[in-house]
């Protein structure tokens, strides 16, 4: 590991600054890259080498869809039936808005998704006289598990399939299952715990009154939003298209990159929108931030760091597949509750093909546990995926105070519950494929 010492301290100082939000993510880890570029670490050529731009195309094409999808009132559409169906009754804002969340999170994004959620609910429990913390943590809970289910949904999903080249259809075709039963476990338990927050409200016919009042404000700003409905046809199309184009991947041999940006860059064209401003929504501050730690990862990767954790750390757990793929499972999941489940994966992809190296597992299964481990676990904390940090800074702007603890106490135990939901399903899976 020789001229390791400094890569490691400004990766270690990256991270630390990235968890505690000392800085800016983009700039902490583009600053760090800027240090190892000054001292001659690395050079610009090497460092540009180490970037998956896989990754960085699906994450643009992405983004851009979603940009001209939300001009076209889409999202304002859902939000509005998603209230209409409710009818003010707690225990169905909670499902039918986790329902919306969990899909649109496998197929969208979950930052995006909490983005559309977040102050719709707050609106409706609110005007009903409930706590809207609940409400806002719940959807943050289940974005990350819906994530969970599909290539795109959650970021971790999209750096492993880049990097590992794992295609849409093994995605969801794995990871189905466990995050289905993992949905409904987590309904479950929020309904159980809760109880008292979720009673039907029929018989107090001042929330009725205040309920409908709200209903017909949320009918009249619908009305008074302008819906395009070519765009919004054409924003359709080229989704369905973009997700058929995954789907059919080991026919077309195209990468979910080359797909979601030509979509993108196609969607610009036929609909006349301003791409200019499509671009400013572009998160540009998430693609750099995600260039930054693929160079800060790869530059400890090349001075044998990497390969060290491993061996000193995993590959001491010896060859036994079962304990191999809970080691990876377990400490994702917690490490990505305390840390930034981004970064982490990052990191962890070198060493889970170490491990590959020494002890095959089959049908990719430590590759799904450290997806599993790595979403469900950013459940554990506040801090743990975007998703959270997003809901609960909405949250804030509209006057509703989540704390760190309060959030924690809520979803801990859920993480705990989907972490060994995974736990049962890999073992088996493996138990079936050994």
């Amino acid at each position: 590991m020789e001229g390791a010492l400094l890569p490691i301290i400004v990766f270690v100082v990256v991270y630390a600054a990235i968890t505690f939000e000392l800085v800016n993510k983009a700039v902490s880890a583009l600053l760090g890259v800027m240090v190892l570029l000054m001292v001659h670490v690395i050079d610009e050529h090497t460092a540009a080498e180490l970037i998956d731009f896989e990754t960085i195309m699906l994450l643009l094409g992405m983004m851009s869809i979603v940009a001209v999808l939300r001009k076209s009132g889409f999202f304002t559409i859902i939000s509005v039936k998603i209230a209409e169906k409710t009818k003010g009754n707690p225990l169905k804002i909670l499902i039918l808005f986790s329902v919306v969340t969990a899909v649109l999170s496998a197929f969208l994004d979950n930052v995006t998704t909490v983005l559309i959620i977040i102050p719709i609910i707050i609106e409706l429990t609110r005007g009903m006289g409930l706590d809207p913390k609940i409400y806002v943590i719940s959807q943050a809970v289940i974005s990350n598990v819906g994530g969970t289910a599909t290539l795109i949904g959650d970021p971790p999903n999209i750096i492993i399939g880049s990097k590992v080249g794992l295609t849409f259809n093994q995605f969801i075709g794995n990871l189905i299952i466990p995050v289905t039963i993992s949905f409904f476990v987590t309904l479950l338990f929020l309904w159980t715990v809760n109880r008292e927050k979720f009673k039907p409200i029929k018989n107090n016919l001042a929330k009725l009154f205040t309920v409908q009042l709200l209903l017909e404000k949320i009918r009249m700003e619908f009305l008074n939003t302008r819906i395009d409905k070519k765009l919004l046809t054409k924003s359709l199309v080229c989704l369905g298209l973009t997700i058929l184009l995954f789907v059919t991947q080991t026919i077309t041999k195209l990468s979910p990159g080359v797909v979601a940006l030509f979509m993108a860059m196609f969607l610009f064209t036929i609909s006349n929108v301003d791409v200019e401003h499509m671009l400013e929504e572009v998160e540009w501050s998430t693609l750099l931030f995600f260039a930054g730690l693929f160079i800060l990862v790869g530059v400890l990767e090349h001075k044998g760091v990497i390969e060290w954790i491993a061996h000193h750390v995993f590959l001491k757990i010896g060859g036994n597949p079962y304990v191999m793929v809970l080691a990876v499972l377990w400490v994702s999941g917690i490490a990505s509750g305390f840390l930034d489940n981004i970064p982490f994966t990052i990191t962890m992809i070198p060493i889970v093909r170490l491990m590959l190296e020494a002890t095959p597992v089959p049908n990719n299964i430590l590759w799904w546990a450290l997806a599993l481990g790595a979403c469900f676990g950013g459940n554990l904390t506040m801090i743990g995926a975007s998703a959270n940090i997003v809901s609960v800074g909405m949250a804030k702007q509209a006057g509703v105070h989540i704390s760190f603890l309060e959030f924690m106490k809520a979803s801990a135990l859920i993480t705990l519950l989907t972490l060994i939901v995974a736990s049962i399903f890999l073992c088996l899976y493996l138990w079936v494929s050994l």
